[in-house]
């Protein structure tokens, strides 16, 4: 097939199934992942999947029933869908009902494993099942007239012997004086059975259905304890649920705001611009800043995803302008677009903290870039030592140019501290690639250097990131030459805690940057800039290199393994 023979393949295989992964598509496509994956960049970039961890889904799936269609309600729903899936973790159980609203979540649920999911939903049942880690027990009852869902409480006996972390269930309408209803009372029933045996309830509400009332109750407000709706909602509609006992979260297309109610002072709105929503490292920022919004009790959080794009950046600087943040807390790649961004906000007198890529007028948060670097370096170089006798045939340096000088030093601190251990001419050979700042990217021109370097055998790797990282892997591994590389990471994020823990792991390290740590010490800061208080220009993280000696000790099990992928 040529490429656009096998990218239409790829699009009618997405049109039979919710999701697919890149391993299946490989496999059915009989080309190699790395091929896969550029196939996915490609429709990425042309608007027509959405990349998710391990593989895709078609961006105009519709929630229910898997048509597309670019209807209000059902753009709301691919929306509520994306962040109240975000609740769900590795290993989860967790209940679905059968509304097209839980239905949305399925889709970003291939992202997750060994989730134990029960639903009446027929629909969510096929799309969760297929080519997934997951246990999916169907509800017996009788077939609804739709032929969607099983109804009634034929099932019930089953669910009483169960218990659930999470419960996703809609319904008619949601008002603030009696809670969630529904039309139907057969559903109804087994709805509200279905928040009994839940820890946690979700109520997934459209702004459509915020007001309305249904023939029967669901679920008190009370018992309630995350709501969430879109930004088709009103500005009274949200007032009204402001001061309700749940956390909120209203979603739109470019960015979600999660507000914490039940506050008399001063709330302060904070907004967040992610660098990706599709690297492990940035995702780990955004849950870490949500974690402590929730605790302050009065900060709104409104997140957008960057996307990696310049373009991006700078609409969503725009729209949080509008939006009237306070504070913006800017994680973006691009440093030749600092300056643009920055005058948008100054323009609004809106100050700015920037992660890990500077801007000039920003209070910097995030790595101490050549520390960072120099430690891995060093361990890499005295892994070289004992294994290759500090023998290099060629380095491999996975950069990102467009993150500007000061994320640039991180490469200079790996290779400086290499040279201080290996001395100054320890590898003839250098190729300096672009990572592309993806694991995709970095597997794609890492497999092509290693095609140019065959027959060398010792071949150090240092990385931008740890993408970067984890693309060498996997370029490595398709050509059957994992032992000839020696690589070390930036960030130890969890994909490359997982590899760590993995025998005679050729990522030999990572230098933490512990992107768990950053969401309340962000959000610190930015309440002292909001109160006016004098703060540094820069504020470091402190590093620590992790290896698999050390990983248990700074990422104890079974805590990470339920966090890593």
């Amino acid at each position: 097939m040529t490429a656009f023979e096998r990218r239409q393949r790829i699009l009618r295989i997405l049109q039979q199934q919710p999701g697919v992964r890149v391993a299946e598509l490989a496999k059915t496509l009989d080309v190699t992942e790395a091929t896969v994956r550029t196939d996915l960049s490609r429709l990425e970039a042309e608007e027509k999947v959405r990349r998710v961890r391990g593989g895709a889904v078609l961006t105009e799936l519709l929630m229910n029933g898997g048509r597309a269609s670019t209807a209000p309600e059902e753009r709301a729903a691919k929306w509520i869908g994306r962040w109240a899936a975000d609740r769900v973790e590795d290993g989860d159980t967790i209940l679905l009902d059968s509304s097209a609203l839980a239905f949305s979540l399925t889709p970003f649920l291939t992202e997750r494993r060994r989730l134990t999911v029960v639903t009446n939903s027929l629909g969510a049942a096929q799309a969760l099942t297929a080519g997934s880690t997951h246990t999916v027990i169907l509800l017996g009852g009788v077939m609804r007239s739709d032929g969607y869902a099983t109804t009634g409480l034929l099932g019930a006996p089953m669910l009483r012997d169960l218990h659930f972390r999470l419960a996703f269930l809609s319904g008619a309408g949601f008002t603030a004086d009696i809670g969630l209803m529904d039309d139907d009372l057969q559903e109804a029933q087994l709805r509200r059975l279905m928040l009994e045996l839940a820890d946690s309830v979700v109520a997934l509400v459209d702004a459509s259905r915020l007001g309305r009332k249904g023939l029967t109750q669901v679920a008190a407000v009370e018992r309630i304890h995350h709501l969430f709706t879109d930004t088709g909602a009103s500005a009274e509609q949200l007032e009204m649920l402001r001061h309700l006992p749940l956390q909120l979260t209203v979603c739109g297309e470019n960015t979600v705001t999660n507000i914490t109610s039940h506050r008399a002072q001063d709330i302060y709105k904070i907004g967040f611009a992610n660098l990706s929503e599709e690297i492990p490292f940035a995702v780990d920022v955004r849950r870490g800043l949500e974690r402590a919004a929730k605790q302050r009790r009065n900060v709104d959080l409104v997140i957008a995803d960057n996307r990696l794009s310049s373009e991006r950046a700078l609409e969503i600087a725009d729209n949080f302008v509008t939006k009237g943040v306070q504070v913006a807390i800017e994680y973006q790649i691009d440093a030749r677009i600092g300056t643009t961004i920055m005058n948008k906000y100054q323009r609004a007198r809106i100050p700015v903290i920037a992660v890990d890529i500077p801007m000039v007028g920003a209070t910097y948060f995030g790595v101490d870039n050549f520390y960072s670097g120099h430690l891995a370096g060093v361990a890499l170089g005295r892994w070289i030592e004992r294994n290759w006798q500090g023998k290099v045939d060629a380095l491999l340096i996975l950069e990102e140019p467009r993150a500007g000088a000061l994320p640039e030093a991180r490469i200079e601190g790996q290779v400086a501290g290499l040279q201080e251990v290996l001395g100054e001419g320890f590898a003839a050979q250098r190729c300096v690639l672009n990572s592309g700042n993806t694991s995709a990217a970095s597997e794609v021109v890492v497999a092509q250097a290693l095609a140019d370097l065959a027959g060398w055998q010792r071949i150090a790797v240092v990385c931008f990131n740890d993408d970067a990282a984890l693309g060498a892997l996997r370029a490595a591994r398709s050509q059957g030459r994992e032992q000839d590389l020696a690589i070390v990471g930036q960030g130890a994020d969890r994909l490359v805690r997982h590899e760590l823990r993995q025998p005679g792991a050729r990522i030999i390290g990572s230098t933490a940057f512990m992107p768990e740590r950053y969401g309340n010490l962000l959000i610190d800061l930015a309440l002292r800039i909001l109160r006016g208080e004098s703060v540094p220009p820069a504020v470091y993280m402190e590093h620590v290199f992790i290896d698999a000696h050390n990983v248990e000790h700074f990422y104890p099990l079974p805590e990470d393994r339920a966090r890593t992928p």
